[in-house]
């Protein structure tokens, strides 16, 4: 029997083990792209991340709720980073119970955030393995990068669980990022130029008028995985299809620490897309070039995010792993973090993902759909993808066929969409994928979409076609929804915010509803390769549908 096995078997089977283990569900195998190089010199320096225990997060979620609600009297009326802090900071036990406890190990290199729920520490792998009883620092190798994490579940003292959520950097290998691109189906007699920001304006109804002037307004996308954005190419695309309309050729300040060599084409596509559509918008850039091994880059993006009290107003993300790959304990935690950041009036865009519905082995026999977090968090907007009917000219769009989408099997469905689940649920009762594929009553996902296929992208100074994803259609929805913060800023209203609530509200109004094609999913006898299918108004698979955006800025402008 393999030591992780046996480690797995004890804890099912040992109830009094549970109690000091805070992430108990953790899948803690190695993805099989990562190899094992060996352990980790005891002396080796690691930075771990303590989530303590707030307080009072049932009354920030309903904050959240009425300042998001367009039909409350507090929609609007957000609160600052130190009124945010005031409402969860942990309690003085748990700050004295957790310090103390860290203190007893020799633990003091200590930083704490603005909301103090957070606790950065550095200390030897060696103190950490006896800090946290079970931990087994290893090192493990990917594309030439090296990271280091835990090969075995950790555990805390009984009586510094009940204060802590969780600890970063032992566990979650970072995933691959969206698929970048995808085989083009090309005619023999017709060649396509592909999309382009003016392809894309043309599509959305949007002018070259359409651009930001705000003093206060701003924009940004998180690049993890050791993606970055090269300046150079950002001004290359501009002057290549940034003619017809005001644009700003260079970001406005990057958080963090640009990597050296290859701009990576994740990176490329989202900074250049959101400043194209989100035009003449300040752009901020967060980075993590991926040195810091013993830290998860999310976390260490949400925990830049408790500490910024100025911070742009639209955040788009290219990022996502598998529901089943993370603990509970965890998931709920990043959730209250997306609650912190909408209190604030922060708009949080999560691409859906690009395995379409896609698939869980659970047993030989059996398989589910795989649910991708942070796209089904009830808290952020999530943006799925689509294609043109004719994939030569400007037509209606139809589903991209690799377009996440589908039912959280972690969080309840969210009152705001319940509705328009419903009403999906109903319509396409008769050719639903069978219900042991899916979390009939979890939240679903996504909740709008854009075009996600076929993209023009500058990397490397060299402008490269065919790049598709929701890492395409994401920062272009984030773009529009900065402009139109941009112009609630100019006449005196408050910013969207958390957006879902009023999104769900409009029914589709001012989208372009998206009613065919189907996306991926088990290839099995049961569903054999299709998951779900859009339909008209809501669908798990293209949400409400695609941004018509002088009707979308025309009702997002009222009060």
């Amino acid at each position: 029997m393999s030591t992780l096995l046996a480690v797995v078997i004890s804890l099912l089977f040992s109830p009094l083990v549970w109690s000091g283990y805070l992430e108990y569900d953790q899948n803690v195998l190695v993805p099989a792209d990562w190899t094992r190089v060996g352990r980790v010199n005891p002396t080796e320096k690691l930075e771990l991340t303590f989530a303590l225990t707030q307080q009072n997060v049932d009354v920030l979620e309903e904050t959240l709720r009425v300042v998001s609600d367009p039909d409350s009297p507090q929609y609007g009326k957000y609160l600052q980073l130190e009124e945010v802090a005031s409402l969860v900071r942990p309690s003085d036990v748990s700050q004295k119970a957790v310090r103390s406890w860290l203190q007893s190990h020799g633990v003091t290199n200590c930083s704490t955030v603005h909301t103090q729920d957070f606790l950065q520490c550095n200390l030897t792998a060696e103190v950490a393995e006896v800090l946290l009883p079970g931990s087994k620092f290893q090192r493990y190798l990917r594309d030439g990068h090296s990271i280091v994490r835990s090969s075995a579940p950790y555990s805390v003292p009984d009586d510094v669980a009940q204060h802590l959520d969780f600890v970063g950097g032992l566990h979650r290998f970072p995933p691959r990022g969206h698929k970048a691109s995808k085989e083009m189906h090309r005619s023999d007699n017709t060649f396509h130029l592909g999309v382009t920001p003016s392809v894309l304006r043309a599509r959305y109804n949007m002018t070259a008028a359409d651009v930001g002037s705000a003093q206060n307004n701003s924009q940004a996308v998180a690049q993890f995985l050791e993606q970055y954005y090269s300046p150079a190419d950002l001004a290359e695309f501009m002057s290549l299809y940034g003619g017809s309309f005001q644009h700003l050729s260079k970001v406005d300040r990057v958080v963090g620490t640009q990597g050296t060599g290859k701009a990576g084409l994740e990176a490329s596509l989202d900074v250049e897309y959101i400043m194209s559509t989100g035009a003449s918008i300040p752009t901020w850039v967060f980075t993590n070039p991926g040195r810091h091994e013993s830290q998860e880059p999310f976390l260490r993006w949400v925990v830049l995010l408790s500490n910024m009290s100025d911070l742009p107003w639209v955040h788009t993300i290219s990022y996502g792993d598998d529901e089943d790959s993370l603990s509970t304990a965890y998931m709920q935690r990043i959730n209250t973090e997306f609650m912190k950041a909408g209190v604030r009036g922060l708009s949080l865009l999560f691409a859906s993902g690009d395995s379409g519905a896609g698939c869980w082995h659970m047993t030989k026999e059996q398989n589910s759909f795989r649910p991708s977090f942070p796209a089904s968090s009830p808290y952020v907007t999530t943006v799925g993808g689509t294609s043109f009917k004719n994939p030569f000219k400007v037509t209606y769009e139809v589903t991209d066929y690799i377009s996440g989408g589908g039912f959280s099997n972690v969080f309840k469905m969210p009152d705001y969409q319940a509705s328009a689940v419903a009403g999906y649920l109903k319509t396409v009762a008769a050719t639903l994928p069978p219900k042991s594929y899916f979390n009939v009553s979890g939240r679903a996902y996504p909740d709008m979409a854009a075009l996600s296929d076929n993209y023009w992208v500058v990397v490397n100074r060299v402008p490269v076609p065919w790049v598709s994803g929701t890492s395409a259609s994401t920062p272009v929805v984030g773009g529009m929804f900065a402009l139109i913060n941009d112009k609630r800023l100019m006449k005196g209203l408050p910013v969207l915010g958390f957006l879902n609530p009023r999104l769900y509200k409009l029914k589709g109004q001012a989208l372009f509803d998206v009613t065919e094609g189907c996306h991926l999913a088990c290839l099995d006898e049961q569903v054999q390769g299709q998951g779900f299918c859009s339909a008209p108004a809501w669908d798990p698979v293209t949400g409400w549908g695609t941004p018509n955006y002088p009707e979308l800025l025309t009702a997002l402008l009222a009060p």
